[in-house]
């Protein structure tokens, strides 16, 4: 039975961050995100995790409700903005024709490996992400053509919300991969698939329950397709010697054991 597996994109196939820093310089300036850098690779204190000030040009005359990031923003992992610079940031964004099909990918050719092993080996594969809308194309279409553009025919892309765990569990889903910690949790508690991790920080960084949990734990999506493709191996030859071992006991192929 083939693997059905679902991948994130952001944080985990495509560098959202990257393009994110970019376009904060130009609204911030790279003096004021150097710093909000070098603050995220210290450990957090109470005065760093206090909501800081506002650049001097936020616009101070729109209404609170105008300042929020849209509730289907991604969270920030590198950049450490307030709520007002995350809501500015995502103005900026929402302006930006064709934004997600500008993205680079994190491990060039990770997206054609996948297709590659999923057209050999049958897996179904579908794309998660809780992209929200920017100028252009939908969200949907948009990331159809990136993974396209980096070798992926024809992808099945979801542009969802809500816990992960229930959408593994409403797809039946094998696996699911992601780079955060939470929606694993999700997988985990909410459906019978595996959770694997992209981890690419301290292992120190890492939640304690993690691997207590049963979330697999990788450094890359390399060495996640590796692991995958180890399990549908060791899966096949387990089912494989079942079915010998029926034919050696004259049972029926097919027969379910009480």
């Amino acid at each position: 039975m083939a693997l059905r597996i679902a991948f994130d994109l952001d944080g985990v196939l495509a560098d959202m961050e990257l393009d994110l820093v970019r376009q904060a310089e130009a609204l911030f300036g790279k003096e004021p995100l150097r710093r909000l850098q070098e603050r995220a690779t210290e450990p957090a204190t109470a005065e760093q995790t206090a909501p800081s000030p506002a650049p001097d040009d936020a616009a101070d005359s729109e209404p609170p409700s105008a300042d929020a990031p849209p509730e289907n923003a991604p969270a920030f992992v590198k950049l450490r903005l307030t709520a007002r610079q995350q809501g500015r940031l995502w103005r900026h964004v929402a302006t930006i024709d064709g934004f997600w099909e500008l993205l680079a990918e994190i491990e060039p050719g990770s997206v054609a490996r996948l297709a590659a092993l999923a057209a050999d080996r049958q897996w179904e594969i579908i794309f998660l992400t809780k992209r929200p809308e920017c100028a252009g194309a939908t969200a949907q279409v948009q990331t159809q053509r990136w993974l396209e553009a980096k070798g992926f025919a024809l992808p099945s892309v979801f542009v969802v919300q809500g816990s992960r765990g229930r959408i593994a569990a409403a797809l039946d889903l094998d696996y699911v991969i992601d780079d955060r910690p939470e929606n694993c949790l999700d997988v985990v508690v909410d459906s019978k698939a595996r959770a694997i991790l992209v981890w690419r920080d301290d292992e120190s960084l890492l939640p304690a329950a993690t691997r207590r949990l049963g979330i697999g734990v990788v450094k890359s999506v390399g060495e996640c397709l590796d692991i995958l493709t180890q399990d549908e191996s060791a899966v096949q030859q387990r089912a494989s010697m079942v079915e010998k071992m029926k034919r050696l006991l004259g049972l029926k192929a097919g027969t379910v054991d009480a």
